[in-house]
């Protein structure tokens, strides 16, 4: 069994919208996050889905989300940081998993424009690998700075990637993977994959998507509007 965990339980403070979640914000008249399951519905190798979200929205959703997305078989409740969420949404895959073969895919819900052939070529990359995650390089020189006021030096560009998601597992590998973790070093984790390098998995790296950007801030949301306005899904 292919599963998804769909992480939509953050506030996102940077968008400057109080305490509303920017996933839920609607754009043409349908959420951001129904732009991301939308296509996570139609992805052939996703077979389940599992949203992770805070119980006052399950309240208002549960019954619009399960009557529209078929391949959704539940929601998990958020923890108070990323990876504790990614666990919350691990542990509803595995009580319904019956091999050690199942795999997962996680995803970022404000990212909704990852498109279902880099999500098939996540599931693809696992074989040879425990573990991928699709990556940009890095476009812009980067410096590192111990004080962040002066350079210390320059890192080397040709090197550097910045990760998205979707980030693919075999499920039981990764989810054993933060079994015995203490609730620091949880919080300690700086991305979905980095768990997973700790635990000695296999990891590669698979072409990302410039479209496959994360809504953050308004600037970007401005961005997602007009392409959703525009109707456009070609890369830039």
């Amino acid at each position: 069994m292919n599963y998804a965990v769909i992480l939509s339980g953050g506030i996102g403070t940077r968008m400057q919208m109080g305490n509303f979640p920017k996933q839920y914000y609607k754009v043409k008249g349908k959420m951001i996050l129904e732009y991301t399951l939308d296509t996570f519905e139609k992805a052939e190798p996703v077979e389940a889905i599992v949203v992770v979200m805070a119980k006052e929205w399950q309240k208002r959703l549960e019954k619009d989300l399960c009557g529209k997305y078929k391949k959704l078989i539940g929601f998990a409740e958020p923890g108070a940081v990323r990876q504790e969420s990614i666990l919350s949404g691990l542990s509803l895959c595995m009580e319904r998993s019956e091999s050690e073969e199942d795999k997962v895919i996680i995803h970022d819900g404000v990212r909704p424009l990852v498109s279902g052939e880099l999500i098939s070529a996540c599931f693809a990359a696992l074989g040879e690998y425990e573990a991928c995650l699709p990556v940009i390089p890095a476009a812009d020189t980067i410096y590192y700075s111990e004080n962040g006021k002066g350079v210390d030096r320059l890192l080397d560009r040709s090197k550097l990637y910045m990760g998205q998601s979707p980030e693919t597992f075999y499920l039981h590998q990764y989810y054993k993977a933060h079994e015995g973790r203490s609730r620091e070093f949880l919080q300690s984790m700086r991305g979905t994959t980095e768990i997973a390098h700790v635990a000695g998995m296999k990891i590669c790296m698979i072409p990302g998507e410039n479209l496959n950007f994360k809504i953050t801030t308004q600037a970007d949301l401005q961005r997602f509007r007009m392409i959703a306005e525009a109707g456009e899904r070609e890369m830039t």
